[in-house]
């Protein structure tokens, strides 16, 4: 898709209006994406708590007043029941839905969490010679379910989700430098190498997204990935949680430079 955008406010009327339903890694670049969480506000505080606790799956960007769909600090002109390109429904922890428009969907008592996405140090690790092959190859970024539990919180419990770029080996050193400088947007991997210490059976087969290819000389390298809440719902089973799709980001006005930490 070779379309672009002047601003995160032109990308977000375009997805508002149907133009664009892609995944949205190298899009926007210079502004900070979010994965999204939306929750009635009576489960609010305690997956605010489960963000508290797991920091490096969901850095908390922002998030609403209970009843807004805006996000008010992140992207004031926007409407987040209508600006990302796709959505996932879980209605007690199963996934009944995908859509591009949630207005239908919202009741006065939703509160939206918008979480750190690791697209925002992708732009860094590629400026730093660091390829992405997800967007060589023109698909999503393979994410899979971990060994590793989340730390646990009220009602909320399940694995951390994780995402994985193959990186050469004698880059591995310059990717954990470059994505440390971002701990707002998962920061530093968890895991580098073996996908099986982890948990992961099959790298070939991600939970979500897409498997791409890991060529002789390169290692997969695993980042904390916010689709660890989508993970959390099928084990927790809350009554209704509304997410963004897996790599279908949300666009701020945020830039990432506000971000890095040097």
């Amino acid at each position: 898709m070779n379309m672009q955008f002047t601003s995160p406010e032109e990308l977000r009327s375009a997805i508002r209006q149907g133009g664009f339903q892609a995944p949205t890694s190298g899009f926007a670049p210079g502004f900070i994406q979010t994965n999204l969480a939306i929750l009635p506000k009576e489960l609010a505080f305690e997956f605010l708590l489960f963000c508290q606790r797991n920091p490096k799956s969901c850095p908390v960007i922002d998030v609403t007043e209970p009843g807004s769909f805006v996000p008010a600090l992140s992207a004031p002109t926007a409407d987040l029941r209508t600006d990302i390109p796709k959505y996932r429904v879980y209605r007690d922890g199963v996934l009944t839905e995908e859509t591009t428009d949630i207005q239908a969907l919202w009741a006065d008592d939703m509160v939206a969490f918008l979480l750190g996405c690791s697209f925002t140090f992708e732009e860094a690790l590629t400026q730093n010679g660091i390829p992405m092959r997800h967007q060589e190859q023109g698909c999503n970024v393979p994410m899979y379910k971990t060994s590793i539990p989340a730390v646990p919180a009220g009602r909320f419990q399940g694995p951390t989700v994780v995402s994985m770029r193959p990186i050469k080996e004698q880059d591995i050193v310059r990717a954990v430098q470059v994505t440390s400088r971002f701990p707002n947007v998962h920061g530093a991997p968890v895991h580098i190498g073996n996908p099986g210490s982890i948990g992961i059976q099959d790298i070939a087969k991600p939970d979500f997204g897409d498997a791409v290819d890991i060529k002789p000389g390169e290692v997969p390298v695993f980042w904390a990935c916010g689709v660890t809440p989508q993970a959390v719902a099928m084990e927790s089973k809350p009554s209704l949680m509304i997410t963004h799709a897996p790599g279908h980001m949300f666009i701020t006005d945020l830039k990432s430079e506000d971000f890095s930490v040097f």
